[in-house]
């Protein structure tokens, strides 16, 4: 469906501003994720899996990158990895791709309506947010491959 395409285009750009691909010319990569559940911040999601991913093939890249959803609720305030029924009863559903080197915005995508300080408070809790993810992203590699 539209839905399903344009998170698939949103996560190819981000995917292909990251891959180093001169490094392997005529060389095609296929990432595949498969979504099993959507219990809530599911591009976020599915941001962090294509990551983890690109980084388990070993595949060259600029820099690695990680999926933060914010929740905006009415009363203005911020939910971080929000679950489906609080992305319904949500004003905006902010999702942004953090670069780990110097928190840089990949990419970002809205649904609903913030003013901009609003975005501006939302990619600020992102960028904080994503030092836990790049944290985990460390843990988990060092637990692969200390064995």
């Amino acid at each position: 469906g539209v839905l399903e395409r344009s998170r698939e285009q949103l996560l190819r750009q981000t995917c292909e501003a990251v891959v180093l691909g001169v490094l392997h010319p005529r060389t095609a990569i296929s990432l595949v994720l498969q979504v099993l559940s959507d219990a809530g911040s599911l591009l976020s999601c599915c941001l962090n899996a294509a990551c983890m991913a690109l980084l388990d093939a070993g595949l060259p890249l600029a820099t690695l990158f990680c999926g933060v959803t914010c929740a905006l609720q009415p009363d203005g305030t911020i939910l971080l990895d929000p679950t489906a029924r609080q992305e319904q009863d949500a004003r905006a559903i902010l999702t942004f791709a953090i670069a780990s080197s110097e928190r840089k915005v990949l990419m970002a995508t809205t649904k609903g309506s913030c003013s901009v300080e609003e975005m501006q408070q939302c990619l600020a809790a992102a960028q904080r947010a994503a030092n836990t993810i790049f944290q985990f992203y460390r843990d988990s590699v060092r637990r692969r491959y200390s064995k």
